[in-house]
């Protein structure tokens, strides 16, 4: 009597993993094609936006226009973090906006353990 419950338990979680692939392929589909300057950002802010290091925020989901004038602040000196400014000084406004909203198209997830 008690293989219905476990075998309903299984179905659910293999239909809950048929979603989050679904959702995580529709994302970067609504993303378009990746930001030709990814690389740099996604060795902080990873290349879905969940963060790969300490104290780098999670960007995935963030509101576009947000991200873009947070990145054009770092970019020309308005908020003072020198770490940034040096990534994305030379970007251009198209880049920066291929970034936005490449980002601001993922989805979050749960970080899993051990990253912020």
């Amino acid at each position: 009597m008690a293989q219905p419950p476990r075998r309903l338990a299984s179905l659910f979680r293999c239909l809950a993993g048929v979603a989050l692939a679904y959702g995580a392929v529709a994302s970067a589909q609504a993303a378009g094609p990746k930001p030709a300057r990814l690389g740099l950002c996604a060795a902080c802010h990873g290349e879905t936006g969940m963060a790969q290091i300490p104290g780098a925020p999670n960007l995935a989901g963030q509101k576009l226009d947000y991200l873009r004038e947070a990145l054009k602040q770092y970019r020309d000196g308005r908020r003072n973090v020198p770490l940034m400014r040096a990534a994305i000084g030379p970007m251009s406004d198209a880049d920066l906006d291929e970034l936005v909203r490449w980002y601001s198209a993922q989805t979050p997830s749960v970080p899993t353990q051990g990253n912020p």
